[in-house]
């Protein structure tokens, strides 16, 4: 099926609801989609109207977030209808190396209640049963936010291009148990379970999840990954939060832990693997009067993973177990002072300490890597001005960074202590001149230092090109990166819950740090500096719920990025690796009749590379999928709720390719039966 025809789908089903709207008369309970109230938004930590807010914000509930098919089961598959956002989960057991604001993967701070997680593991571990609501800051961040201190994957992960919170429950106001079941394409079984209730000033959630699955081969033809039986795997996540205000709700302490491990092999004897991830949230929250509020946040982030290479292609033989251990710390320290009307000063500090370790295990004796701590702290003060129809807003923040490598690469380096220093600022504006019509403009800094992986690679320098060696080569002369991102925007309500929006952007990031492919097979990369990078872009987006039978969306986004690099011609002139040069979504929902809802979304993605080497590069896209979720209500009583759920996943069957030799295995079906009471 080709584009046109699935865009044909979707207008058919918008339209043909038309038809059923007078034989549907039961109220929704959700009709804040696309209108103004109050919410707490990422960019002030402190609940404000969207009008008091220069950036522009995008709030998902978690109404919106349960008519999302997750074909990998991913977090980040929540925002990958939204403008700007490339979302490139490369499997079910892969993080997602997508895009942000026509910049890399790192350069989206994505936090948790808003406090720092990462945006690559922690994203396949979390349950969204447990979310509220998810909030997306598009455009340049808030000096209140530092950077994510994450040593793997990509590294370093900043805010320059926006940030992703992703919203716990809190305050329970009735008590519920929700009750899972389902099956689907390649025998895979999922079993969940979530309890949410409230005792006395005591509220509380808790939930498991456990999934099991033979999968499928998701690698190109003769690719490294070269899978001779199923990948299967099992994945067990268990978490709860409980919340205790002081006879007041803005007053209360809380705390989250959550548990992930994920088992399995990748489709050879001996390219198994052992995941287990923890994540710990502590929060206590105080109102103190009128005017001030203070906030206090700590954390606790720990990524153990552990996998097996073989001595493939000469042979399936075990060659070594590698892992990789990592532990981060981030404290935040906020207040919040209200003043002269609708003013807003925020000032604070925040800390975080990481630990990173590589090793290599042969015949029960281990070898470390790379063995390096990072540590990053952070004071901020911002300003938001309300006067008449406008909001001015100006922050800065002065941060220090430092990292420690006692090994790289199993080798002791020279220089074993670097530490740098930096002030940012941020800076935007509103001008709210009707209330169908505002405007707004942001500009902020960003400083970025390289990440222990991006320094010390997972691979030694001499196993460039050894076959059977994949991974990362290291790169001990990386500089640290600088950035600064702009963008201006128009938000217009024509007509009663319609949305349209336009938004330009503007990046550049000097010494920026991105992933290049340096070899296919064996599959390796390497983290470069690559010159003055900029991209810049813009996004179209209507929005737009027809009384209660149908919300639907479109939205388009066009960007151009260039790398200017004197030094390596290879290099400039080229484009930032994972921006597609467009990206457009169409989606609707349609509330029919029988309690019958449906779900359809179609996603087009334009062409990419996997590299800044315009001689060693690799295209892909474009493509499009049409992903789609359909829901029934089975019965209803008063105490009792029972849902089938069907999901369809590519339904065109489009097995696109992506970077590393992945590819998307088509079409898949997924369905369950839940039960609430």
């Amino acid at each position: 099926m080709s584009y046109f025809r699935g865009l044909v789908v979707l207008l058919i089903l918008m339209l043909a609801c038309n038809g059923f709207a007078q034989e549907t008369s039961k109220e929704k309970k959700d009709e804040k989609a696309y209108t103004l109230e109050e919410i707490v938004v990422t960019a002030t930590k402190f609940p404000q109207k969207e009008e008091k807010i220069t950036q522009k914000i995008d709030v998902i509930t978690d109404r919106q977030i349960n008519l999302v098919p997750l074909g990998n089961e991913n977090v980040a598959e929540i925002f990958q209808y939204q403008p700007g956002t490339f979302v490139n989960t490369l499997s079910r057991n892969d993080a997602n190396w997508g895009s942000y604001g026509g910049l890399g993967p790192k350069y989206n701070a994505y936090l948790l209640d808003g406090l720092g997680i990462d945006s690559f593991a922690d994203t396949m571990s979390l349950d969204p049963w447990a979310f509220e609501r998810a909030e997306v800051h598009r455009g340049p961040a808030a000096v209140m936010y530092s950077n994510y201190l994450s040593q793997d994957f990509a590294g370093n992960q900043s805010p320059l291009a926006g940030i992703t919170n992703l919203i716990l429950r809190d305050l329970i106001d009735q008590p519920l148990t929700r009750i899972a079941l389902g099956y689907g394409s390649w025998n895979t079984w999922q079993a969940r379970a979530y309890n949410q209730g409230k005792s006395g000033n005591f509220h509380y959630f808790l939930g498991a999840n456990y999934e099991k699955s033979d999968y499928t081969n998701y690698g190109t033809a003769n690719s490294w990954l070269n899978m001779i039986d199923n990948p299967d795997y099992q994945k067990t996540r268990l978490y709860f939060k409980t919340t205790y205000t002081f006879n007041r709700d803005d007053h209360r302490v809380s705390l989250f832990a959550h548990h992930y491990q994920t088992t399995g092999d990748v489709g050879r004897p001996n390219r198994d693997y052992d995941h287990t991830y923890g994540t710990v949230n502590a929060s206590y929250y105080n109102q103190i009067n009128d005017w001030l509020n203070t906030q206090f946040k700590a954390g606790y982030r720990s990524y153990d993973r552990r996998w097996g290479e073989d001595n493939y292609p000469p042979s399936l033989a075990l060659r070594e177990h590698d892992g990789v251990k990592q532990q981060i710390v981030p404290l935040d320290l906020t207040f919040n002072l209200k003043h002269w009307k609708d003013s807003l000063l925020t000032f604070g500090a925040d800390y975080q300490q990481a630990t990173y370790e590589t090793y290599a295990e042969i015949n029960g004796l281990k070898t470390k890597g790379n063995d390096s701590k990072a540590a990053a702290a952070g004071i901020f003060v911002q300003e938001e001005l309300g006067w008449e129809k406008w909001v001015f807003r100006l922050g800065g923040r002065y941060s220090y960074s430092q990292s420690k490598y006692d090994l790289i690469s199993g080798t002791v380096p020279l220089d074993k202590d670097q530490s740098w220093d930096k002030f940012l600022y941020s800076a935007g504006v509103r001008f709210n001149a009707l209330s169908s019509l505002s405007a707004y403009a942001n500009v902020g800094s960003s400083f970025q230092a390289p990440s222990a992986k991006s320094v010390g690679g997972t691979l030694m320098a001499s196993d460039k090109g050894v076959a059977g060696k994949n991974g990362q080569l290291p790169n001990p002369t990386l500089k640290p990166e600088s950035g600064i991102g702009s963008d201006l925007g128009l938000d217009i309500r024509p007509i009663k819950n319609m949305v349209i929006g336009i938004r330009g952007f503007l990046n550049q990031v000097d010494d920026a740090i991105v992933e290049n492919r340096v070899s296919e097979n064996p599959s390796q990369s390497q983290s470069v500096n690559a010159g003055t990078t900029q991209s810049y872009g813009v996004e179209l987006e209507i929005k737009h719920r027809f009384e209660k039978y149908v919300e639907w969306f479109a939205n388009y986004t066009y960007t151009q990025t260039n790398i200017q690099n004197n030094v390596d011609k290879d290099q400039d002139g080229s484009n930032v690796p994972f921006v597609p040069n467009y990206m457009a979504n169409l989606g609707v929902t349609t509330y029919l009749p029988y309690e019958f809802t449906v779900s359809a979304y179609l996603r087009a993605v334009g062409s990419y590379y996997d590299s800044t080497s315009k001689s060693g590069r690799k295209s892909f896209g474009p493509y499009e999928t049409i992903n789609m979720k359909i829901q029934k209500v089975l019965f209803k009583t008063k105490d009792f709720q029972g849902n089938f759920i069907l999901d369809l996943i590519n339904l065109t069957n489009n097995k696109y390719e992506m970077p590393w030799q992945f590819q998307d295995p088509g079409f898949s079906m997924f369905g369950s039966l839940e039960l609430h009471f």
